[in-house]
């Protein structure tokens, strides 16, 4: 598979907690001109992109990022302001706590809540697959068919792990026609990103896919 093809999959990603403006525009210039899906970035930038590159680039942010243990009501506000500031793909990190007690509904409830303040824009429920036993990956897969989202996503890349193709492939298995998959978390090889793809991924969220090309 050839990497520009495989930049067409990819969320070009730039999360650091001191990412700067300069870090940000290098990444939307990256964007344009290698055609990847999106810019990742903190939520916090977002207005500034699309004030900036308007629609030449599209803007994907994150929502209750890194933990996910932020109250359902904040989420809310956050994926709101985000949206009105002009984010097209909003990844939202579910609450693992609630898994680990074993809550399903009240994330099904959760990412509910984000997906009536997303209509028109792609929603990805963010499950940190390096912390969930099978059966719990199983259960997520469930949930965010049942709740309506675009996609279910590996990991935030904070995490003690992050994208594997057993997961991928589990994922495939589980989830509904209507869900995707995005593979993120310590994807830095073209080899490794072609076997998520193969696996099963439509999208990728990574910062190196552009440094193969140059």
């Amino acid at each position: 598979m050839d990497i520009r093809e495989i930049l067409h999959h990819v969320d070009h990603t730039q999360l650091k907690p001191f990412a700067d403006w300069e870090s940000i525009e290098k990444l939307c210039d990256e964007a344009i001109r290698y055609q990847t899906a999106s810019v990742c970035v903190p939520p916090n930038y977002v207005r500034r992109i699309a004030e900036n590159y308007g629609g030449d680039v599209r803007i994907c942010t994150v929502i209750g990022f890194p933990l996910g243990y932020s109250v359902k009501e904040a989420k809310e506000v956050e994926t709101e302001i985000a949206v009105k500031d002009g984010a097209s793909e909003i990844d939202m990190v579910i609450n693992i706590t609630d898994l680990k007690n074993g809550d399903t509904d009240k994330i099904l409830d959760e990412i509910k809540a984000l997906r009536r303040l997303t209509q028109g824009k792609i929603l990805k429920v963010i499950v940190e697959t390096c912390y969930l036993t099978e059966e719990e990956k199983i259960a997520m897969c469930r949930t965010v068919t049942e709740a309506g989202a675009d996609y279910i996503k590996t990991s935030t890349g904070f995490g003690s792990a992050g994208a594997a193709i057993e997961d991928i492939r589990l994922f495939k298995a589980h989830i509904g026609e209507n869900v995707k998959i995005k593979a993120a978390g310590g994807i830095r090889t073209q080899d490794f990103m072609e076997q998520l793809l193969l696996a099963g991924a439509e999208r990728l969220g990574c910062s190196a896919a552009v440094d193969l090309v140059k």
